[in-house]
């Protein structure tokens, strides 16, 4: 029971010691990324949908501690879906909010950009293909540019619901698209295309250099 207790901890970091995670502030307005995508929609994101992960990621791991001080492998286990689903989604949009800027858009430069060239064989391919990994994401999830660190290369992903992406494939994510309807809906209806055509306006290039310069270090 212990060996067990021990290897489900582990990705959690120790509980007992541990800050409660918070909403992170946004870098920009609300309306920022108007007319891409409106401030009522990055509103109730932000602070309606990504504060109630927070919330619930919190909750879980009190519960996760509690059960861990008692020994209550079943409880732990019985954990785990809360603890991805509201962990994922934290992870998820942190990532996300940062990605995104009101001077975005146009096309990444330097390392990052010739990576995409060796990988894809062109910008416009690889923005075409995780378009359509995003676009072809059954129900809510996300679509993804990730590195592949053991491969040395670049690679599109696609995650369902809130799994986040390193968790979940071992790919280090570098590039986030939100497909879950609340990202969207409220401006663009059910026509994903739309919002994932509009959203490359605001795509933070110099943001997922920097995670890609990270990540290879």
């Amino acid at each position: 029971s212990s060996r067990s207790s021990a290897k489900l901890v582990a990705p959690l970091g120790c509980l007992a010691s541990r800050q409660k995670h918070t909403l992170p502030d946004l870098p920009y307005d609300y309306g920022a990324l108007e007319p891409h995508i409106n401030a009522e929609i990055m509103q109730l994101h932000h602070s309606k949908h990504h504060a109630t992960y927070v919330n619930n990621l919190n909750v879980a791991e009190e519960k996760y501690k509690e059960a861990l001080a008692k020994g209550d492998v079943t409880a732990q286990v019985s954990l785990q879906p809360a603890l991805k689903f509201n962990g994922g989604g934290h992870i998820n949009h942190t990532i996300f909010w940062t990605n995104l800027s009101p001077n975005g858009g146009g096309e990444p430069k330097g390392e990052l950009m010739e990576a995409i060239k060796c990988d894809f064989g062109s910008f416009a391919n690889f923005k075409e293909k995780l378009t359509a990994v995003s676009v072809g994401v059954q129900g809510s999830g996300w679509g993804w540019l990730g590195y592949n660190k053991e491969q040395g290369r670049l690679q599109i992903a696609a995650c369902a619901n809130q799994d986040p992406l390193q968790g979940t494939t071992g790919l280090i994510p570098l590039l986030g698209i939100d497909v879950w309807e609340h990202a969207y809906y409220l401006q663009y209806k059910n026509v994903r295309p739309d919002y994932l055509k509009a959203i490359w306006n605001v795509i933070n290039w110099e943001n997922v250099s920097s995670r890609y310069a990270t990540c290879k270090k």
